[in-house]
């Protein structure tokens, strides 16, 4: 039976910590989908399928990754796609606390799914999504930070 595993996120915009996460959930399990959160809590400054696409450009080598966008419940869509695990990624033990509790929850609300904790590679503990974007919005170059369509998505934005 095929392991497949689910890696959800906000990815706003997506970066080399997420793709990290990605890559080691992918050498684990037969198929990883990532899954683009719409959050209607957050303003995100890219849509779903601008999110999406630029996931689906940065993993194109990834053979046995797909990409796809939910909302709603984490362990609902798991069951959707017949996933057996949630991928999460831990970069600093301020991480461990709202991760734990949810991991929790979801074993509450689905007992068949297990939630994996996964740690990107420590070049890239610091990163996140947010940083980017705020670098980004300040003329910074974040080339090492974000794949290359990401760099020219985010340059496309901040000029508007």
């Amino acid at each position: 039976m095929e392991k497949l595993a689910i890696y959800p996120g906000t990815f706003d915009p997506v970066t080399n910590g997420h793709i990290d996460i990605i890559l080691r959930a992918s050498e684990l399990f037969d198929k990883v989908v990532v899954t683009v959160a719409r959050n209607l809590s957050k303003q995100p400054l890219f849509t779903t399928d601008e999110r999406v696409a630029l996931l689906i450009e940065s993993l194109k080598d990834f053979k046995n990754v797909t990409v796809d966008s939910f909302d709603g419940l984490v362990v609902d869509h798991a069951h959707a796609v017949n996933a057996s695990a949630i991928i999460r990624g831990l970069r600093a033990v301020s991480d461990f606390e709202y991760e734990f509790q949810m991991a929790l929850m979801n074993r509450k609300l689905a007992e068949d799914i297990t939630t994996v904790f996964l740690m990107p590679n420590e070049k890239y503990t610091y990163l996140n999504s947010s940083i980017v974007r705020n670098l980004a919005e300040f003329g910074s170059d974040v080339s090492e930070f974000v794949p290359k369509v990401v760099v020219n998505a985010l340059k496309e934005k901040m000029r508007r």
